[in-house]
């Protein structure tokens, strides 16, 4: 066993485990921190992702010995921290996510949602190419990631004090006049004046 101590989540702890864990192993198993999704085990999903020192790292990947002396965030601490610097409510990230819906199984969402935040700390106002880069070690297997690059977007206009951007089928019924309720782009179907056979 080896004790491992560390910042967590704005708390230091100090924790023992088998010396061949990893840091994903440290937090679900041990200290019950199950919003770290174990999903692929190899670093390909980014299920796993946490906040090192303010940087994504794949916790999969990760010993949980390298955590020594070091920050450690977790989707749980993104909201308490957000409150400790002066917020109100969850992480901005966190309140983006919700609103446009970028989300459908979730279980990708908490790495999703810290490596958009480590992003923004880093870059308040980042490009859409930027984002993407950030984002391109978590993968999504439901939403197809429209909705995703929304909600960091939405995140980066909301602390700009700017207007959060629309979504692409809001801007396409805009761009093509379809009616509500139709398929984007096809004219109302007009009735037939034709006297049936």
């Amino acid at each position: 066993m080896r004790v491992t101590r560390f910042e967590l989540n704005g708390d230091a702890v100090e924790c023992a485990a088998p010396a061949h864990w990893t840091l994903l192993e440290l937090l679900r198993y041990r200290l019950q921190l199950t919003g770290s999704k174990q999903g692929c085990d190899k670093g390909d999903c980014g299920a796993c992702t946490v906040l090192v020192d303010g940087k994504p790292v794949l916790a999969c990947l990760t010993l949980a010995a390298q955590a020594e002396g070091r920050s450690v965030t977790t989707i749980e601490g993104l909201m308490p921290l957000h409150r400790q610097a002066g917020g109100t409510g969850a992480d901005p990230v966190q309140e983006a996510f919700d609103a446009c819906g970028a989300l459908q199984c979730g279980f990708c969402q908490p790495g999703m949602m810290l490596s958009a935040r480590a992003l923004l700390n880093q870059n308040p106002n980042p490009t859409r190419p930027e984002i993407q880069a950030a984002l391109s070690g978590n993968l999504c297997r439901c939403t197809g990631y429209t909705q995703i690059l929304q909600a960091v977007e939405t995140a980066i206009a909301e602390a700009a004090d700017r207007e959060a951007p629309k979504a692409a089928w809001q801007r396409d019924r805009e761009e093509h006049g379809a009616a509500p309720g139709s398929p984007i782009g096809t004219e109302p179907a007009t009735p037939s004046t034709e006297t049936p056979a």
